[in-house]
């Protein structure tokens, strides 16, 4: 495994003042490390434009040294007792299990273990079992993406005989072989599956379902565990015998070996859905030791901070983010930091990578690290495992690439555009508050999910960064809330509000995303396999149980292409909206910017009104996707229904489109929301001098009044 030099996480990324963050480190060099705390302005390393600013926040952390140790991490997910049991035989023991494998890797992939005792698949693809050194083989190899239930009898005098069975297919026999091991009568240890499991940390790990694990002695069942018990939790309560406990967060609520379509979720025929999806890079929580700790003074303003760590010529920045207690609420302006979305997206390893982007990264001193050569930290939900299925678990719990200052995600954009996207790009509007001297505080999605409206009641306008992506109900139901209270919501970016995820109920920090039917997506999820696990709603798009972004902000997602952009026509000419407007000459807005040089490109929102109860809502200003096959803009799957048509009934030029909108709600709320997520890499250009400045300034400036 290629190894960081020195690189860190903490157990939070979202922090309220007087609450404590600790902080975790691995270094592979001898001199110990320094920690200084920053707090972050803007994370675009384009020298082109403002660059990176940080400042000096040492008056709230003293910068202290600690002691370099390398910290380890094992990926692949498995499942082991709570305790150990012990087997006396008299005449026979027998094992039965179900499985469903899905890669074959070359290598021992363990099945389940107890003692010396071990089931396994071979590097031919072949069923193993073995006690100590001694070992019989099924001759048949077994078929990926199929059932099988395996068995074992091992008799007192020593004769083995195993058996597998295709399961689907009723005419294929049992495969079945027999042979003499030397005798044993006892067998005492922790049973694990998926994995053999040695002080604590497991290897050949198995990739594929198992189900139904059950042993027997002398015709008495002492092990038994139904799966899909306990489908929301990380242990399961066994019918017979220890439970387990599932360590890295294999994937629950799919479908097993019974599962015939007539039911799609889990929860209402859950013998459909009783096994568990093991994989060998399950890896969501390095679960390090802590280096050192830091408590969030009372005086901190709330805001973006790093937490950077150095030695030799080595340096890491772990970013968090501290928003006031909601008692102590002062500013009148809320920024949401997404960062559901961001840890969603933590370290994508993009398939459009290429090495020549290293020589841009290494000009800009921009981040260097990239997921795409660093696999071994774990990716993204928009990655796949290594049999692949689509990866659907995501935390911030392991040190995350992408969510680093300076980091570059498109190292092919043509200058000056910076290639930036989520926390990086959510910089330039960070950096635009600073220097027009709006006081501002933040609330993150995680804190917004659990404190619900009363997180940014106290609030006059909201405002979003450039991607606010993914979302639980109760985020949603908090914004709503917001904006139908007086509220002023400012969506500054496109396909907003887009995909459900689930919070998991034992671990804050793990959310889950299932991609049923339609929507952009790196992969589609299984058959049956629709419905989170984590808290059995429907996943999917949001689109899909009814809250489509247009009933929220007035535009939802229509169109994606390559990271380009374009500038804004306006389209309201009516005096009463002329105040969005004042100060501004042209009616072209925003042909200039950081991300992909326009205000309007990459991925495009625009209104319909089949999708939103709201009839008032005003169209500012609009840009068409550009023609260029270049830029490849298509539309969104949700929307297109054949190669000739579209759920609009439209022609595909008068849907591809971004459209900034403006309305009002009963109870005095209004949304603005610019239907692009390049919009705010346009906000520092010309040191935040421009039209694109111009009309946000005018937005917020009448929303705080």
């Amino acid at each position: 495994m290629k190894s960081i030099p020195l690189i860190g996480y903490s157990d939070k990324i979202s922090l309220r003042s007087e609450e404590t963050i600790s902080f975790k480190v691995s270094s592979t060099l001898k001199t110990p490390f320094t920690a200084t705390l920053k707090r972050s302005i803007s994370a675009d390393p384009n020298p082109l434009g403002i660059g990176i600013i940080e400042e000096d926040a040492s008056k709230y952390f003293k910068t202290a040294k600690f002691k370099s140790r390398t910290q380890d991490f094992n990926p692949g997910s498995y499942a082991i007792s709570t305790k150990s049991f012990k087997i006396n035989i008299k005449k026979e023991l027998c094992i039965s299990v179900i499985i469903f494998p899905t890669l074959f890797t070359g290598a021992k992939q363990t099945i389940l273990s107890f003692d010396n005792l071990e089931l396994y698949i071979d590097s031919n693809g072949n069923t193993n079992f073995s006690i100590n050194k001694e070992n019989i083989s099924i001759k048949d190899t077994l078929l990926l993406n199929s059932w099988y239930e395996l068995e074992i009898k091992f008799l007192i005098n020593g004769k083995i005989i195993i058996s597998q069975k295709l399961i689907k297919n009723k005419y294929k026999k049992k495969s079945i072989e027999k042979k003499k091991f030397k005798p044993q009568k006892s067998f005492k240890g922790k049973l694990s599956l998926a994995a053999l499991v040695h002080k604590q940390i497991g290897k050949n790990h198995f990739n594929g379902k198992i189900e139904a694990p059950k042993i027997s002695v002398d015709k008495k069942k002492i092990f038994e565990c139904d799966l899909y018990n306990n489908t929301s939790f990380s242990y399961i309560k066994s019918t017979i015998g220890p439970s387990l406990k599932l360590k890295n967060f294999p994937t629950r609520a799919v479908t097993s070996s019974k599962w015939d379509g007539t039911e799609m979720n889990w929860q209402y025929k859950p013998e459909h859905y009783s096994a568990i999806h093991f994989h060998d890079d399950d890896i969501y929580d390095f679960e390090w030791d802590t280096d050192f700790k830091f408590k969030i003074p009372i005086n901190m303003p709330s805001g973006i901070y790093v937490m950077k760590i150095k030695a030799e010529s080595h340096e890491d920045a772990i970013p968090f983010f501290v928003a006031p207690k909601i008692k102590n609420i002062k500013a009148k302006i809320c920024v949401l930091i997404s960062t559901f979305t961001y840890s969603i997206y933590g370290n994508h390893a993009r398939v459009d990578f290429e090495d020549k982007w290293l020589e841009r990264i290494k000009k800009w001193n921009a981040y260097p690290y990239n997921p795409v050569k660093f696999k071994e930290y774990g990716l993204s939900t928009y990655n796949y495992h290594s049999d692949g299925t689509g990866i659907c678990h995501a935390s911030h719990r392991r040190p995350l690439f992408n969510l680093r200052p300076g980091y570059i995600t498109f190292g092919n954009s043509n200058t000056p555009c910076s290639g930036l996207r989520h926390f990086q790009a959510d910089s330039h509007l960070i950096s635009w508050l600073h220097s027009k001297k709006l006081d501002y505080e933040i609330v993150t999605d995680e804190q917004l999910h659990e404190n619900g409206y009363k997180a940014i009641k106290k609030y006059k306008t909201l405002i979003t960064g450039s991607h606010p992506e993914y979302h639980t109900k109760e985020t949603l139901d908090a914004l709503q809330d917001f904006r139908d209270n007086g509220g002023s919501l400012n969506y500054l970016g496109g396909n907003g509000f887009y995909w459900r995820i689930a919070v998991h109920k034992e671990n804050k920090s793990l959310l889950e995303i299932r991609r049923p039917e339609g929507g952009i997506r790196a992969w589609a999820s299984k058959p049956g396999e629709a419905y989170n696990a984590f808290d059995g709603t429907y996943g999917g798009l949001w689109r899909r149980s009814g809250r489509a972004p247009q009933e929220l902000v007035g535009i939802g997602f229509t169109a994606q292409g390559n990271f380009y952009g374009h500038p804004y026509e306006r389209k309201c000419f009516d005096s009463k909206f002329d105040w969005i407007f004042k100060g501004i000459k042209e009616n072209k807005i925003g042909d200039f910017g950081f991300s992909g040089n326009g205000a309007a490109g990459f991925e495009l929102d625009h209104i319909d009104s089949d999708l939103t109860s709201k009839k008032d809502i005003i169209l500012l200003a609009q840009s068409k996707a550009s023609k260029d096959p270049k830029e490849n803009f298509i539309l969104v799957p949700e929307s297109q229904l054949t190669h000739l048509s579209n759920i609009k009934h439209l022609p595909k030029e008068d849907i591809l489109q971004a459209d900034m909108v403006y309305f009002t709600v009963p109870g005095g709320g209004s949304v603005f929301s610019t239907g692009s997520i390049t919009f705010c890499g346009s906000l520092p250009w010309n040191n935040f001098n421009n039209n694109i400045s111009k009309l946000l300034e005018n937005i917020i400036n009448k929303s705080i009044l």
